[in-house]
């Protein structure tokens, strides 16, 4: 058999190994419901996935990239710059409706949605998405993709059609730069930056 050759370019990709992103956090009553909940869907499907616990419940900000062998340096440094700038007064979230981000014929995240009640959320992943550009982070992939601000309860899920929950609402106080360790399940706060409004 003639031997496989290799040429220059043509190799697989590395394997992301960390993820870089920014994140709010549910309260530690609010984060035992929404845990709650969770078991009891997947109870309810009786599908073999396991919901996410009290500890890993979080609103995804925004995704600024996986990489491979590490964060690079300058992007952080970037994020924090980003972040730094931020000037929010706290604000409330609300979470009412239970969505599948599925597909028919795949499993996929079951989580939570709201209406109006997460227009906070909004504002502050658009004020981001502004400081990040003033910073000099660079394109991202995922730039052009709307924001849907949700809570994933559980992954690997069948689809469903939407339902009502009962709300489960928290103030947010802070949001968080998130080191994700990739196929470790382990998160890893970099810094948090509390929102004291403009005025402080």
């Amino acid at each position: 058999m003639p031997e496989q050759l290799w040429l220059p370019g043509l190799e697989a990709p590395p394997t992301p190994t960390d993820g870089l992103f920014f994140a709010v956090f549910p309260d530690s009553n609010t984060a035992a419901s929404i845990a709650k909940l969770a078991q009891q869907l997947c109870a309810e499907t009786r599908a073999r996935s396991k919901p996410l616990v009290a500890g890993r419940l979080h609103i995804t900000l925004l995704h600024l990239g996986n990489f491979a062998g590490g964060l690079p340096g300058p992007r952080v440094d970037a994020a924090m710059q980003a972040a730094a700038s931020i000037a929010m007064d706290p604000f409330s979230v609300e979470f009412d409706t239970v969505v599948s981000f599925a597909t028919k014929r795949r499993p996929g995240p079951l989580v939570l949605s709201g209406g109006d009640g997460v227009a906070g959320l909004c504002a502050l992943h658009d004020a981001l998405e502004g400081a990040l550009q003033n910073a000099g982070f660079g394109d991202r992939s995922n730039a052009a993709v709307p924001f849907t601000p949700h809570v994933t309860l559980a992954y690997g899920m069948p689809w469903t059609a939407a339902r009502p929950a009962e709300s489960l609402c928290w103030n947010v106080r802070e949001f968080a730069l998130m080191h994700s360790l990739l196929g470790r399940t382990r998160h890893i706060a970099l810094a948090r930056w509390p929102l004291s409004g403009a005025g402080s």
